[in-house]
């Protein structure tokens, strides 16, 4: 049987497209395959690059959450206890202010009411001090500190030469500063010390601060008697040694709750100069973001060094508050 010339012509035609779509579907599945290898090797070798390029981070970063001073310790959130140092680092470049208030009225004289009153000393006045505290190295300190006791001026500063780590167990700060009442124009009075502390988790930071101050007997006049005159005369002769403190400063705070903390320390005096009974004071804190609000009661108005060496007076205990603002 013969077909029609253009019935012919048109089964090759749809001859020759069934080959051509065979060969399409063939080329389709080559392709297929070879990107699915591809995908395959790419992400066998993913791991290795990777891997290559976090251990070329890590040396090129060396730095860990131990070793950035803008990390918040909880268990150590200011720079005091109440009076006393901390080990708190401070990064470069970055600053502390601190506002001290120490209101005059005793609290332990009067009746409630009495006490109440005079808003439990407020209305007798303060003591009011301002500290402002910047790194100016890494792991080095320096702060300007003014109280109204005095018209004190103290210039300190604290260098954090070891700090806590899984190898170490304290942190070890080293101190020094002078400090000059009358507008730093009188009675100067050098300190050095340390402070060794421990933080345990989150929760517990505890502090040891001996420290040695010169001149603290400053406002005391060395006399003598004259046997002639019987009138006591002025010498230049004063038992020197009594004339310096060396304290021991014991210390440490308790996050009891979230951001709400209880402080206390003692400042006993193991040699020289010490009037009256060892300065101690315990506190109250809060924390909010950058700042740290301390509700104080100490048995002195002192907050330099040389004035919590002298002792707080016996019977007395002053309501008072820091301030904490940290920039960083």
């Amino acid at each position: 049987m013969k077909l029609n010339p253009i019935v012919r012509c048109g089964h090759e035609r749809a001859r020759t497209w069934c080959a051509r779509a065979s060969c399409c579907r063939r080329l389709l599945g080559a392709c297929l395959i070879l990107t699915a290898a591809v995908s395959t090797a790419a992400a066998q070798s993913l791991p290795d690059r990777t891997e290559a390029t976090s251990t070329a981070a890590t040396a090129e970063r060396p730095q860990t959450a131990e070793d950035d001073d803008t990390v918040l310790n909880k268990a150590e959130p200011d720079f005091v206890v109440v009076n006393l140092p901390t080990a708190m680092p401070l990064a470069p470049r970055k600053s502390n202010f601190r506002l001290t208030h120490r209101f005059a009225g005793n609290l332990r004289r009067g009746t409630f009411g009495q006490q109440a009153g005079s808003l439990f000393g407020i209305d007798q006045g303060a003591i009011i001090g301002f500290e402002y505290r910047m790194a100016v190295a890494p792991h080095a300190q320096a702060a300007f500190y003014r109280s109204s006791f005095d018209r004190t001026i103290q210039l300190h500063g604290k260098y954090d030469g070891i700090r806590q780590r899984r190898s170490t167990p304290v942190s070890v700060s080293a101190l020094a500063s002078i400090e000059g009442t009358n507008n730093f124009k009188e009675k100067y009075a050098p300190s050095f010390g340390v402070v060794v502390s421990r933080s345990v988790g989150t929760r517990v930071a505890a502090y040891l601060t001996p420290i040695w101050t010169g001149n603290t007997a400053a406002s005391l006049e060395p006399v003598a008697h004259d046997h002639q005159t019987s009138q006591p005369v002025a010498t230049v002769e004063p038992a020197e040694h009594h004339r310096n403190t060396t304290s021991i400063g014991v210390g440490a705070r308790v996050r009891v709750r979230g951001t709400t903390y209880v402080a206390a320390e003692i400042v006993p005096r193991a040699s020289g100069y010490a009037p009256d009974d060892p300065a101690y004071g315990v506190s109250i804190e809060k924390r909010v973001g950058a700042h740290m609000f301390s509700l104080t009661f100490t048995n002195t108005f002192g907050t330099t060094f040389a004035q919590v060496a002298r002792g707080g007076a016996a019977s007395t205990l002053y309501l008072g508050f820091n301030l904490g603002r940290k920039f960083f």
